[in-house]
């Protein structure tokens, strides 16, 4: 029973971090109808920026995680205005890959760096355990899922009190009547592209105590893809939801299931999902 308890509690975590890469999916998708293949990217960039100014440029290590996130969602915001910006009119395979080949010169500038290509590193917060009773629990693992609910009470109401936040809303749901109501949709695009990669680049921080900040640690995002579709693509609630869920269902399948089933749950429950729900879980509703 404590076995799975510690493993349900590391699914949730795994979950959370899932939940916050789709998140930032669903984000730009909305927005611009375009599903960004470099944000498992941004999320590894992030953890290396905050490792970098922390280890080697002596910042305070909380100092270096805003400053990270911070430099990643103008990161994202610039690459909209000077590259992505030029893909608008054109068919959707052109703005996937060039999302792709920017994720992979981010990759390739991450790797020239022989220490971040060759050694694996670990952000020093986080670090301890938890007793309860018997029970005993990775600090990193609650930080990572009160860090995510703290955001998505942020995020909501950022959506739904602010008026930057309820013009991104409109320009999601329609942009053409938005541009007509007064709506600056390029400043909503490019707002929409910075908020996802910092979303990225905090869900690298949280996952950071969690394993190693490495050069493959991006691949996470390939699984919280499949949360992203789950939840409809269009659904904010519902991609955070499916994330959670599929952390959830892949640490239990580990427990479960031979060594290394757990890698294709996820796969195995999207296609599932969409056979039963065409439109995602989320039901296709465009409301954040």
């Amino acid at each position: 029973m404590l076995a799975f308890v510690q493993v349900l509690a590391s699914g949730v975590a795994i979950g959370c971090v899932y939940g916050l890469v789709a998140l930032s999916f669903v984000l730009i998708y909305k927005a611009t109808e375009t599903v960004s293949f470099m944000q498992g990217d941004l999320l590894m960039l992030g953890a290396f920026a905050a490792l970098g100014l922390h280890a080697f440029a002596g910042w305070p290590l909380v100092v270096a995680a805003l400053a990270a996130v911070l430099a990643v969602g103008v990161l994202g915001a610039v690459l909209e205005r000077t590259v992505l910006r030029r893909a608008l009119g054109q068919p959707h395979l052109v703005a996937v890959l060039l999302t792709f080949g920017l994720g992979m010169m981010m990759r390739g500038g991450v790797a020239s760096v022989p220490a971040a290509a060759q050694d694996m590193h670990r952000l020093p917060f986080a670090a301890d355990t938890l007793a309860i009773g018997p029970l005993v629990l990775a600090t990193s693992h609650l930080w990572v899922v009160a860090a995510t609910v703290l955001l998505a009470g942020l995020l909501a109401a950022f959506f739904r009190h602010t008026r930057t936040g309820l013009a991104l809303r409109a320009c999601s749901e329609d942009a053409r009547s938005a541009a007509l109501m007064g709506i600056p949709v390029a400043r909503m695009h490019t707002l929409a592209w910075a908020l996802g990669a910092a979303l990225a680049a905090i869900a690298g921080l949280l996952l950071a105590p969690v394993t190693f900040v490495h050069l493959n640690m991006g691949f996470i995002a390939l699984k919280a893809f499949p949360a992203a579709v789950l939840g409809g693509l269009t659904s904010l609630p519902g991609a955070l939801v499916a994330g959670v869920f599929l952390g959830v269902a892949e640490a239990l399948a580990g427990l479960a299931l031979p060594e290394g089933a757990k890698d294709f749950v996820p796969y195995v429950l999207l296609m599932a999902a969409l056979l039963l729900f065409p439109q995602g879980l989320g039901g296709g509703r465009g409301r954040a």
